[in-house]
């Protein structure tokens, strides 16, 4: 094992501990659950980094993922035409968001419907569900949550609806944490996207990372928040609740008007948000003008995660850049850390791939302020009569989630190896 991976080892115990000395409820902790969470996310790390068969099923998926991407494309360029050109083709007109990334969310969100209506990621869901509540004793509810949240977003809330009133504030946390310690199946094609150029395996990096990142939420929530009551469903197999399309072209038109309404709430998120953190940084920046200093929110927070990218094993080259990408997603979203990230990587300024790696691991999550607003009002609007539980337990949850998200990355860091399948371009 190389210096930097025993780094990224030791850091994971490191989050483990920061997390056990923020907990709410240090006696109720359960030590058996942790060794579970922490055991299944480094038999996972290993089998997709060390293992011949682990690296060849995810090539196979990178392979995949990029193959439907490009299928996805057809549909996006006879709309837009010339707009839906990417740099470096015939005719690009450059690099725009609107018009080469997001529309396929829409594709995506079809084909998710498609499977929800062909009972295949109810059946998947199920048996992730049953894993996760098998090994990490969590409730039933928490579990089919938890494998939901692998593969879709926000509506991950639905496939419990019916438990949500009775849920105890641990359940909530971990429901939330989970919410956005992961990333929806749709989204990744956005990020695959924006980092392919620079990191052509990037499709099976990121399902890799939203695999890893499942026990990690589980793990850092019921640290933070252990559980002190009895859940209704503690140990009981539950079934995804949802509700399924009467008709195949049903299904894609429902998939399809959702993908549209997710564009919709990205786009004014982004706009909204970063018109904010630019009013922000021009305060800021007044006020560093008179001590003579360059002040911005990014520049703040990446101040704030220079040790946790340096935990997490970031090499010290490359630790100052990589932390004010992972504090800037705090305010500015995953999509324009994953942005900047992929600017950084074609600069030649990170020196090291395993920066790329690590990062991409970390960012592979909404743990934001603005999906925090996102989960715990969709949530609410679930089971309204639950609202101020839900709300009191919203910025542990957070917490939870950006510690999750640390300790996926910490996990890549910890695998990582130059001769990995996975990193090959």
């Amino acid at each position: 094992m190389e210096s930097y991976n025993l780094v990224s080892f030791l850091g994971l115990f490191a989050l483990i501990g920061l997390a056990y000395l923020l907990s709410a409820h240090r006696s109720k902790v359960s030590w058996k659950m942790v060794a579970w969470a922490l055991g299944l996310q480094l038999l996972f790390g290993l089998f997709v980094f060390l293992l011949p068969q682990g690296r060849q099923l995810f090539w196979l998926l990178n392979s995949l993922v990029v193959q439907v991407l490009g299928v996805s494309g057809e549909g996006i360029r006879f709309l837009f035409g010339p707009l839906a050109l990417g740099p470096g083709q015939e005719g690009s007109l450059g690099f725009i968001l609107a018009f080469q990334t997001l529309p396929s969310i829409i594709f995506f969100s079809a084909l998710v419907a498609i499977l929800y209506y062909l009972k295949v990621m109810p059946w998947v869901i199920r048996v992730f569900a049953k894993l996760f509540t098998k090994t990490l004793g969590i409730s039933g509810a928490e579990g089919v949550s938890v494998a939901s949240n692998i593969f879709v977003g926000v509506e991950s809330t639905l496939t419990i609806k019916p438990h949500l009133a009775k849920m105890t504030a641990s359940e909530l946390c971990t429901i939330l944490t989970a919410g956005m310690a992961t990333v929806a199946s749709n989204i990744l094609a956005l990020y695959v996207f924006t980092l392919q150029g620079v990191f052509p395996a990037i499709a099976g990096h990121l399902i890799s990372a939203s695999f890893i990142s499942a026990p990690a939420a589980v793990l850092m929530a019921k640290l933070l928040l252990p559980e002190t009551g009895q859940p209704e469903t503690l140990g009981l197999a539950i079934h995804p609740h949802y509700d399924r399309d009467s008709g195949f072209f049903e299904a894609v038109i429902n998939g399809a008007q959702s993908g549209v309404q997710l564009i919709l709430g990205i786009g004014a998120l982004l706009v909204a948000v970063l018109g904010l953190v630019a009013l922000a940084n021009l305060g800021l920046g007044a006020l560093g003008s008179l001590a003579g200093l360059d002040l911005t929110l990014q520049t703040l927070l990446g101040y704030l995660f220079y040790p946790f990218s340096l935990l997490v094993g970031i090499p010290l080259e490359d630790a100052v850049a990589i932390s004010r990408i992972l504090g800037e997603r705090l305010v500015v979203t995953e999509v324009v850390s994953y942005q900047d990230l992929a600017q950084l990587a074609q600069s030649g300024q990170m020196l090291h791939p395993r920066s790329l790696v690590i990062a991409s691991y970390v960012l592979c999550g909404f743990a934001h302020f603005a999906s925090l607003a996102i989960f715990v009002g969709g949530a609410a609007a679930l089971a309204p009569e639950r609202t101020k539980a839900i709300a009191q337990v919203g910025l542990r949850a957070l917490l939870a989630a950006t510690l999750a998200c640390l300790m996926t990355g910490a996990i890549a860091g910890t695998f990582y190896n130059h001769t990995s399948l996975l990193l090959a371009g």
